[in-house]
């Protein structure tokens, strides 16, 4: 009979204690299902097989007259496309997993098929003799019991378990914690005998403290977003599949959407709570004004900065993009300085708008808006300026990473690093510990850099475009058709031209770098 054959009887595991004197004086009361828990928990591995068949996921339900408060279960309903997801993943690894068939079928994307590791643990409570659950006793035969011979703890599985088709007589003997969907991937999935899990088994815990336990779990902690992977993407340049699949759209737009949350929460953005997260109509506070929604602003950010560097159709690549070649790394920026770029180039630009004397920005200003917060420009923020819209939006983007990608050797972009900035912070300073603090951080350190001069340049040249739509008060005929040419798809392209030839018509490097980009597009 082979190894992976059998059914143990006992499975090892390792006594953690954790627990603190300060712990004991808190309040514990049983009639409130917090009774005083163990010291110490349990660390194990478990064939998925038998965890599935001795675990009972009591789902929370809205059937039945339980009152809400009284309904002890803990565990959410089951999502069947949550548990499909993870099976997926547990078979082909990410970013395969949720990939629809369209991309499956594409050239090449076998290779996106990885090892789907589930290293985080399965917790569940060990349930003590006598235990019920909705009504009914465990019975004693179905107990999972521990046994301990000096510093070696097992879980002596239940009196007649036999494998993956076992069932108990009335009550399982564990209770899943957190981890529901990932064994319900296994439902249909036969993973193997030998395919383990890592667990985290408690005894006797109250069903208070389970609740509490899932709620600290899944929602108090910060998760860390799948896009770190991007942060680790010049180290990973070697793997071929990061390499022929540098422009996945699904590392992309992780990026560009925890960029756009950046630009929407940091204090010192000019896009301050000024993005339409959420697609609503009513967005922010009692303002109703105009608002680029969340998804054209990832839109603009995949068709600017986050784009591939070199590949067919690329002839300006994505200063936040793909490495240019394979011995030769991207900028080196993590995502702290890639928001703080396009903060500081969005503050020039509205500085500069502010600023500005120019026709449009005059007659914008005498527009009257209920629309606007005091203080604020009718010229950079009011309903009637393009760079309110999407496709000024991405005009600027597209302006500012074009300029930037043509003269990032002379603008010495490779040298800012996240070192620099640690190294530049006052020596009575910790390091950044959140994320808007790395982010201020990286904008007081880019103000230092070459680069800031040219991206003031940039913005003082954009300030004097007519960037008023074609709907505006004031506008003659000819100025309204003019302005017309930007609705719809086609006016992201035709904005682009537009910004390139007006800076074309300025003075020194900027002009020079606008001509490079206009002759690397082949604009006429």
């Amino acid at each position: 009979m082979s190894k992976s054959s059998l059914t143990p009887l006992k499975v090892p595991a390792i006594k953690v204690r954790q627990w603190l004197p300060d712990w004991d004086r808190f309040r514990f009361d049983r009639t409130d299902q917090q009774d005083k828990p163990d010291p110490h928990f349990f660390l194990c591995s478990m064939r998925a097989s038998h965890l599935k068949a001795l675990t009972g996921v009591y789902r929370r339900s809205t059937k039945g007259l339980t009152p809400r408060s009284k309904d002890p279960n803990v565990q959410r309903g089951h999502e069947e496309n949550r548990s499909e997801t993870i099976r997926e993943f547990v078979r082909f690894g990410f970013p395969w997993c949720e990939m629809g068939d369209a991309k499956r079928r594409m050239s090449g994307a076998e290779d996106l098929k990885k090892p789907g590791w589930l290293p985080t643990a399965i917790l569940v409570n060990i349930l003590p003799p006598k235990s019920e659950r909705n009504g009914q006793q465990i019975a004693e035969e179905d107990l999972v019991k521990l046994e301990a011979t000096g510093d070696v703890v097992s879980l002596r599985m239940p009196e007649k378990f036999s494998g993956h088709t076992w069932e108990p007589k009335r009550v399982y003997p564990l209770e899943v914690i957190d981890g529901q969907h990932r064994l319900w991937a296994f439902e249909e999935f036969d993973p193997a005998d030998d395919f383990e899990l890592p667990v985290v088994a408690f005894y006797g815990l109250d069903r208070g403290w389970q609740a509490y336990l899932f709620w600290s779990v899944n929602i108090t902690p910060k998760r860390i977003n799948r896009s770190l992977a991007f942060d680790l993407y010049p180290l990973l340049r070697q793997q071929s599949w990061l390499d022929k699949f540098a422009g996945h759209s699904i590392y992309r737009e992780s990026r560009c959407q925890e960029l756009v949350e950046a630009l929407w929460s940091h204090p010192d953005s000019p896009w301050h709570q000024r993005i339409n997260m959420l697609g609503e109509l009513k967005a922010h506070r009692d303002y109703q004004g105009p608002m680029v929604s969340q998804a054209a602003w990832v839109r603009s950010l995949i068709s600017s900065f986050v784009k591939q560097s070199e590949g067919k159709g690329i002839k300006i690549g994505g200063l936040f993009g793909a490495p240019s070649s394979r011995d030769e790394l991207s900028l080196p920026w993590n995502r702290a300085m890639q928001a703080a770029f396009l903060i500081v180039a969005g503050n020039m630009l509205k500085e500069q708008v502010e600023a500005a004397k120019s026709n449009w920005a005059k007659e914008l200003r005498k527009i009257s808006s209920t629309n606007l917060f005091p203080g604020e420009d009718p010229a950079f923020y009011g309903e009637y300026s393009l760079l309110t819209t999407d496709q000024g939006v991405r005009g600027f983007l597209f302006i500012v990473n074009d300029l930037c990608y043509v003269l990032a050797d002379q603008l010495e972009l490779k040298k800012w690093r996240w070192e620099m900035v640690y190294e530049q912070q006052p020596k009575a300073k910790k390091l950044a510990a959140t994320e808007e603090e790395a982010v201020s951080e990286g904008i007081r350190s880019l103000k230092k850099m070459k680069v800031a001069g040219f991206l003031e340049s940039i913005a003082a040249g954009l300030s004097t475009y007519e960037w008023r739509t074609s709907s505006a008060p004031g506008l003659h005929e000819e100025e309204r058709l003019k302005q017309s040419v930007f609705r719809g798809s086609g006016g992201y392209r035709e904005m682009r031209r537009q910004l390139l030839f007006h800076l074309r018509n300025q003075h020194g490097v900027i002009s020079t770098a606008a001509k490079v980009v206009i002759g690397a597009l082949g604009y006429k």
